[in-house]
């Protein structure tokens, strides 16, 4: 990023509540670290899914790869805190279970794995104890987006990067994004470099790692975001190859939603973006404008298309929208990140 004199001042007053964030952080790190504040050990393995800054760096797809691999031979749980939802302490999904009581991500979970087991609680340490109780043969507990939340001692932690905005570029906030220092990522077993070019060089990999310059218990890995060959909605399935005889209306509630925008745009399709916040709560204004917009394109065939985590609280619209699904895959070394993983348990 260019400096320029505005953003100087910007910086300059932003660097005391850095600071003072810092300082907090990381005396409750230190507090950790010296056992005045105890981590609570499980007998069964839990993994830890997170990351250093705020926003989107894949969780959720990297939680879904951790369960397709792990659902096989074991009896899989993970524990979320359930951002934004309206009910409160430990939930578990059952098939009658709303969107509003656990969440976007632990719903889309649930959605795709029912035979897995899936819960919310902001207290990860009774999270665990209860889904322990509730599920007598729990073999597994992933843990999302919980990489600071060390009340819980893991037995593998995975840290997420994003390729275009690397923790090693950014800052603590206010400054930056991170939630706490980039030493922070010691902690880690494992970390992946998400969302990277599907064509990204050994070269560009080793100079990326180069920069995160990781320890010698640490493992890096890259990975890309995978898009499905089709689109789904609750009664009907579309070719990708076949979206460029639609107009689009996209809409989208996620933290980054530009790795789908560039999608679109590479595939040269006709679309109309409406963004919002992050995790957002779609009220009946929100979805009367969804209504009017997409009413309000012109071609002869249309479509509302959203992310499959957006689908989840926008898929009782009269209009029937379409998700578009993703998986993470490695560009390399899948199979060693797989045994990391494995070996684990």
């Amino acid at each position: 990023m260019k400096r320029t004199p505005l953003l100087n001042r910007v910086r300059l007053l932003l660097a005391p509540f850095s600071v003072l964030y810092w300082g907090i952080v990381s005396f409750r790190n230190f507090l950790f670290q010296t056992g005045v504040l105890k981590s609570t050990s499980f007998q069964i393995p839990v993994i830890v899914v997170g990351n250093l800054s705020v926003g989107g760096t894949g969780k959720s797809p990297q939680i879904e790869y951790l369960i397709r691999l792990l659902k096989r031979n074991y009896q899989v749980g993970t524990l979320s805190r359930g951002y934004k939802r309206k009910s409160k302490g430990f939930v578990q999904a059952n098939p009658a279970t709303l969107v509003t009581e656990i969440g976007d991500e632990p719903f889309q979970f649930y959605k795709n794995h029912p035979e897995i087991s899936v819960a919310v609680d902001a207290n990860r340490v009774h999270g665990i104890q209860q889904l322990s109780k509730s599920v007598p043969g729990l073999e597994v507990v992933l843990l999302d987006d919980a990489f600071q939340h060390r009340y819980v001692k893991a037995k593998l932690s995975i840290l997420l990067t994003d390729y275009n905005d690397l923790y090693v570029n950014d800052w603590i906030l206010p400054l930056g994004t991170l939630r706490e220092s980039r030493k922070g990522a010691e902690r880690a077993d494992i970390i992946v470099v998400t969302k990277c070019p599907p064509n990204l060089s050994q070269s560009s990999q080793e100079k990326t790692k180069h920069k995160i310059a990781p320890q010698k218990h640490q493992n890096v890995f890259f990975s890309v975001i995978s898009y499905a060959d089709h689109i789904i909605s609750k009664s009907n399935k579309v070719l990708v190859s076949e979206l460029g005889s639609y107009e689009i209306l996209l809409v989208t509630g996620i933290a980054n939603p530009q790795p789908l925008v560039n999608q679109m745009e590479n595939r040269s399709l006709k679309f109309k973006h409406l963004e919002f916040p992050d995790h957002y709560n779609f009220d009946a204004n929100d979805l009367s404008r969804i209504q009017e917009e997409y009413f309000a394109l012109t071609g002869e065939k249309k479509i509302l298309l959203t992310t499959e985590k957006d689908y989840t609280r926008l898929k009782e619209m009269s209009i029937s929208p379409y998700y578009w699904g993703i998986e993470t895959r490695f560009l390399n070394k899948g199979s060693s990140f797989d045994a990391l993983v494995l070996n684990a348990m």
